[in-house]
């Protein structure tokens, strides 16, 4: 027998993006071939998708853990990573995804709605992309960045038109499968419906979904048998109804007073439910007891403003007059919904005195500050910190973007604790590459230089033959050796 789950905790993670190669490309004849090292490609998504084929977040309860697929590395020869596999997780129609603390993040309803839950990492950038007239040939690349994470809590609401609630065994899914070709399971005692139940009628023109709600008993929004943990499926229904079993024989119990307890707990779990709640059906008075019930609860009901209707789901007797009003019903409530809004696509420009940072002095120590931004924190989490080249570039953008002037107008001196995402610095003002000559540059290591391709033009022929020629030295025998010149026999 397959289990209903309708509220789940999941752990997402995203893809993490492929790391960006360093890479010079090597080919005969070709000693300065240039960089080539391809970019790696970002990480998969973590996405969900509403299908109306799935009716359960059962898949979810057996494999709370989801993670998207990683993004490829670069390569050398100008070849890119792959990016990662999306993670799809297909959730049933009525969905709603909140984080642990209640906040909420998606609401899904439609088929084919679509949110992303976790976006994946960037892909860092290979050396080729990131070469310049002034940096021709990185000995660096950009590290990938890591997928998000994050706990999700997956609720499912079920989306019905009437909603059907009482106490255990009044007759709900006897009366869904009198209307409907839904077929639930049936017995005679309490507590037999354990998963809401869900059909489609239709009453002339109109067809319109009904769903029953496991029997609800005082307590229940305080937790007391089932019905606290099937409340959220009527939520969204239109049109409440309360079915009243008109044959029991339980002491203390009467159509009104069951009333007046199902109003109360409704009203526990949320206060607009009440005035969803319209319409009375007196069901099982094929019982001849209860058939002369009817005439004595009819009036106080009436009273409460709801609409009665003595029916039978064993016979089939007011199924027909029910089935209209409950379409009448639901009609109005269709035509009150305000109509959609146009979808408006809104262009929110960048306000001009915004620098995409902020720097924050650290209230616990006179000598740290805090810098926050997308883009200093991103290039912090791409920065390989075992290359001198790679720390040197991210010190030139985080000079380009501004921060370093920010800082000192801030106050931080030399030797300063300067944080940026996860990682502390040391604040020691620099100077961008390609500002300095290249005396100046090297005792900084030449930051920004490669005296490869900084070296003269290739030798010409005629060059390298006048070279060779100027490298001889012709013999010339001044002196005429005689024998007493000649070193003396050691005998």
């Amino acid at each position: 027998m397959a289990a209903f789950v309708d509220r789940v905790v999941v752990h997402v993670a995203a893809g993490n993006g492929g790391h960006g190669v360093a890479s010079i490309h090597r080919e005969k004849f070709k000693p300065l071939g240039g960089p080539d090292g391809g970019n790696g490609g970002n990480g998969g998504d973590v996405v969900l998708e509403v299908d109306p084929n799935v009716h359960t977040l059962l898949d979810f309860h057996h494999h709370p853990h989801q993670k998207a697929g990683n993004g490829r590395p670069g390569a050398g020869s100008n070849r890119h990573g792959a990016r990662g596999e999306d993670r799809v997780l297909r959730v049933p129609p009525g969905t709603v995804v909140s984080t642990p603390d209640g906040r909420v993040i998606a609401d899904l309803v439609g088929a084919g709605t679509r949110v992303v839950l976790a976006h994946g990492g960037k892909g860092g950038l290979g050396n080729a992309a990131l070469a310049n007239p002034r940096r021709k040939a990185p000995g660096f690349a950009l590290l990938g960045e890591p997928g998000e994470t994050l706990d999700a809590v997956i609720e499912l609401k079920s989306i019905a038109d009437v909603g059907l609630v009482g106490f255990p065994s009044a007759g709900k899914s006897s009366l869904i499968a009198a209307m409907s070709a839904a077929r639930p399971k049936i017995a005679d005692y309490p507590f037999t419906t354990l998963v809401p139940n869900l059909g489609v009628v239709r009453a002339g023109d109109t067809v319109f979904t009904m769903a029953d709600v496991p029997g609800l008993i005082p307590g229940a929004s305080e937790g007391r048998g089932l019905g606290l943990e099937f409340l959220r499926h009527i939520e969204r229904c239109a049109v409440l109804v309360h079915v009243v079993d008109m044959a029991t024989m339980e002491p203390g119990r009467d159509p009104e007073s069951d009333i007046e307890a199902l109003q109360h707990e409704l009203a526990q779990y949320r206060e607009d439910l009440v005035d969803r709640l319209r319409v009375a059906v007196l069901n099982k008075i094929d019982v001849p007891d209860a058939r002369e019930l009817v005439d004595l609860v009819r009036e106080p009901l009436e009273a409460r403003g709801l609409e009665v209707f003595p029916v039978s789901a064993a016979t089939g007797e007011g199924l027909r007059e029910l089935g209209f009003a409950l379409a009448r019903a639901v009609e109005e409530h269709r035509a009150a919904l305000p109509e959609p809004e146009p979808v408006r696509v809104t262009l929110t420009p960048r306000a001009v005195d915004d620098s995409g940072f902020t720097v924050e002095r650290d209230p616990d120590d006179e000598g740290a500050f805090t810098v926050r931004g997308v883009k200093p924190e991103r290039w912090v989490r791409q920065t390989d910190f075992t290359n001198d080249e790679a720390v040197g570039f991210l010190a030139d953008r985080l000079n380009r973007l501004g921060v370093e002037d920010a800082l000192q107008e801030a106050g931080a001196q030399e030797g300063d604790t300067i944080v940026i995402g996860d990682v502390a610095f040391d604040f020691v003002p620099t100077l961008p590459a390609g500002t300095l000559s290249a005396e100046e540059t090297a005792g900084l290591g030449g930051r920004g230089t490669d005296s490869r391709i900084d070296a003269p033009h290739r030798v010409r022929a005629e060059e390298r033959l006048a070279a060779k020629r100027a490298r001889r030295v012709p013999y010339e025998l001044t002196e005429t050796w005689t024998d007493d010149d000649l070193p003396e026999d050691d005998e």
